[in-house]
């Protein structure tokens, strides 16, 4: 009689990795609940570990191929010493007339203006304008001292009717595209410069007296409430308030021959330095303003008038 030996088969791995599961499962469900934190916190630590090992190895993948591609090794942000160079033109920029000197195939890809620059002097913003210093120091356009200097070349104090008369209009346009590329016409007239002049300030998005209160303006009576109250125009407004002033004070001074006076001058500057949506309103409010102009002109020359005899009196000894 033969007898047959049957041996239990040892337990597998998934079977015993199953009771261990279910054991600490079983353990845990009546456990301390800090424990339970606690090994939830331990694995998601290790699944961060993971990922960031994942993470390396690729940083260290690509930074094998990249080395391998340029044939060294990578150093960083290191900037290397430029080699081959060579002077290819000498270039500079104009206001006026943008990037001189430019390669011709340089000159597509570089645009022919800075892009903060207006193309046009002309009902722009003074902050897209070049400036400079006037003799007192004002931040002004450039357009301005060039208009001023070429006004005063061509004899335009001295003219009878200056800012009054209107100039040749067939001229105007001409003049505007020259002004806009930084160029004065040698044949202009005085009287059309000077209309230009005066169309700059009309002209302007804003206004020089624009951001003063109407009110305010209308109960200004005398010479020191006059100047208290441009002493609140922002500091772009008040250098171009100064600056006309001092050109209107320097026509007033050759009213002999221009016969241009303080209410005059006044007269003509004041609708191009305020700007008022209703007309019968504007009209009104613009007889304040060249009060408040006269007012401004008047007490100008007679500061030139002293400080003139204080000159001379410092020179002469007697003052």
């Amino acid at each position: 009689m033969t007898e047959v030996l049957h041996f239990s088969s040892p337990p597998s791995a998934e079977n015993s990795s199953s009771s261990t599961t279910s054991d600490d499962d079983d353990d845990d469900e009546g456990g301390d609940p800090r424990v339970e934190e606690e090994r939830k916190l331990k694995k998601r630590s290790k699944q961060e570990g993971d990922q960031l090992s994942v993470l390396a190895l690729l940083v260290t993948l690509f930074r094998k191929s990249w080395t391998s591609g340029t044939g060294r090794e990578l150093s960083g942000m290191d900037i290397g010493i430029p080699t081959n160079v060579r002077h290819v033109s000498h270039v500079t920029f104009d206001r006026f007339r943008g990037f001189l000197g430019l390669p011709v195939e340089f000159e597509p890809e570089v645009p022919t203006r800075v892009p903060s620059a207006s193309a046009n002097v002309f009902g722009v913003s003074t902050e897209s304008m070049q400036l400079s210093y006037d003799s007192r120091g004002n931040s002004v356009p450039a357009i301005l001292l060039l208009m001023q200097r070429h006004l005063f070349a061509l004899g335009g104090l001295q003219a009878e009717g200056i800012f009054r008369i209107t100039g040749d209009n067939s001229q105007e346009e001409y003049v505007r595209e020259q002004l806009n590329r930084g160029v004065v016409p040698e044949e202009i007239d005085a009287h059309c410069l000077a209309g230009l002049i005066k169309a700059w300030f009309r002209e302007l998005p804003s206004r020089v007296l624009d951001s003063l209160d109407p009110q305010q303006v209308m109960q200004c009576e005398t010479e020191e409430q006059c100047t208290e109250l441009a002493r609140l125009l922002p500091p772009t407004e008040y250098a171009l308030l100064d600056w006309a002033i001092n050109l209107m004070a320097d026509v007033v001074q050759q009213e002999h021959l221009n016969k241009m006076n303080a209410r005059n001058i006044a007269v003509v500057f004041a609708p191009n330095m305020t700007r008022m949506a209703d007309p019968l309103t504007a009209l009104v409010y613009s007889v304040q303003v060249m009060n408040f102009l006269k007012t401004l002109i008047s007490k100008t020359l007679r500061e030139r008038v002293f400080n003139g005899r204080a000159y001379r009196g410092i020179l002469s000894g007697a003052f």
